[in-house]
C-alpha cells in the first residue's frame, strides 16, 4: 500500500472509490452466478427446503455449472449442455470426463 501524502478528505475519498467497485465487481459476480443456476437450473423455482438438502443441491448445482463450463467442444449455451448431457450418453461422458 503507497504511502498517502493528500489531505485526509482526499485519502477517504480514494478509499471510499477503492471499497465502491470492489463492491459492486462482487455484486456483478454473485448476480451473473445467481442467473445461470435460475436459468440453468430453475433454483429459484426449488422447493428443497428440509434438513441438508437444499446445501447439497447447492453444491452440486454449482459442480455441475462447472463441468459444464469445462466442457468446450460445443459453444451452447448452459441450458442446452445440460439438457444435450440429460439426454446424449457420449456427450454426458465428456462433461465428467473432461
Amino acid at each position: 500500500m503507497a504511502l498517502h501524502t493528500g489531505s485526509p478528505e482526499r485519502h477517504l475519498e480514494s478509499q471510499a472509490k477503492v471499497v465502491a467497485h470492489a463492491v459492486r465487481s462482487h455484486w456483478g459476480i454473485e448476480s451473473s452466478l445467481h442467473w445461470v443456476l435460475d436459468v440453468t437450473f430453475g433454483e429459484d423455482a426449488s422447493r428443497i427446503r428440509r434438513g441438508m438438502a437444499a446445501e447439497n443441491m447447492v453444491v452440486m448445482r454449482h459442480l455441475a455449472i462447472n463441468l459444464l463450463k469445462n466442457e468446450t467442444s460445443s459453444n451452447y449455451y448452459m441450458p442446452r449442455k445440460r439438457r444435450k448431457a440429460l439426454l446424449d450418453d457420449d456427450y454426458r461422458k465428456k462433461v465428467l470426463i473432461n
